[in-house]
């Protein structure tokens, strides 16, 4: 056997999957575009395909929205303007329950968004095939503009971020990342040496062990203090001037990943792990 042989394979420097490089690399092609194109054809993007709550009130209780429109009409003339335009025709546009996921406020915005789907929903990746991993992002983006509809019902400002579906790939990573034998598990690591996909092969913690586990529980109850902290501040530093946080939307996203993970994943048989002190 050789020395080359012999050696340890090597790591690569970024071990990032293909589908999380390619959403991010979709994510920001669409925020340079919006930097490029017309003001205009900005306003359409932005009517037609963020998430707006009061649309969808404004259907079934066209009063309780006009009601609101109002009150910001009496107050601030500008916003008054720009709700009128999000607001158009009253007409459903169920698609922006997904596409908001995919514009963003700024540079800023759509990198932090990056940075945490590269972290956390990397991890994901590397446990699901791509079309399920798709799959749950689509179910956590949407179930964020849900969260949000239901606390914002006559909002007629447009809500646009990952961040619900990110969210919602944190809330799924905490089902196994942290546990014996994952890829955050402490001492341990898999009984196969250099086989580091083992990390992610672990049987997914149950709900109930998840929200009782020494390991998750901190890291799930640190998410939600600092959501809190941000609903309460009204933004993260860095996003601008008037940007307010849709923490309701990141919350919507956190439990859709948390509670429907098991879905996605299919069961799998125990991979051994061995303490590194041993």
């Amino acid at each position: 056997m050789s020395l080359e042989d012999a050696r340890p394979p090597r790591e690569p420097i970024f071990n990032i999957p293909r589908v999380v490089v390619a959403i991010c690399a979709l994510l920001l092609a669409i925020q340079l575009l919006e930097n490029f194109v017309s003001p205009e054809t900005y306003g359409f993007i932005f009517i037609h395909f963020a998430f707006v709550p009061g649309r969808f009130t404004f259907a079934f209780d066209p009063d309780l929205v006009s009601a609101a429109f109002n009150k910001i009409a009496q107050g601030d003339e500008l916003r008054a303007q720009l709700a009128e335009q999000f607001l158009g025709d009253g007409s459903l546009q169920w698609w922006t329950f997904l596409t908001y996921a995919f514009l963003h406020g700024g540079w800023t915005h759509v990198g932090l968004n990056c940075l945490w789907l590269v972290a956390f929903g990397g991890a994901v990746a590397k446990r699901l095939k791509t079309a399920p991993f798709l799959a749950l992002l689509a179910v956590c983006a949407i179930a964020g503009a849900i969260v949000h509809y239901f606390t914002h019902l006559t909002d007629l400002e447009p809500v646009v971020g990952a961040s619900a579906a990110v969210s919602g790939a944190m809330g799924a990573a905490s089902r196994f990342v942290f546990e014996a034998g994952g890829p955050l598990g402490g001492r341990r690591r898999a009984a196969v040496a250099g086989d580091r996909d083992d990390e992610f092969r672990q049987p997914a913690l149950t709900l109930r062990q998840t929200l009782t586990s020494r390991r998750s529980l901190p890291f799930i109850l640190l998410w939600f203090a600092l959501n809190f902290v941000f609903g309460i501040s009204g933004a993260i530093p860095g996003l601008g001037e008037g940007a307010v946080v849709a923490w309701e939307a990141h919350v919507g996203g956190f439990l859709a990943g948390l509670l429907l993970f098991g879905w996605f994943d299919p069961p799998r048989p125990l991979v051994p792990a061995i303490d590194e002190d041993a």
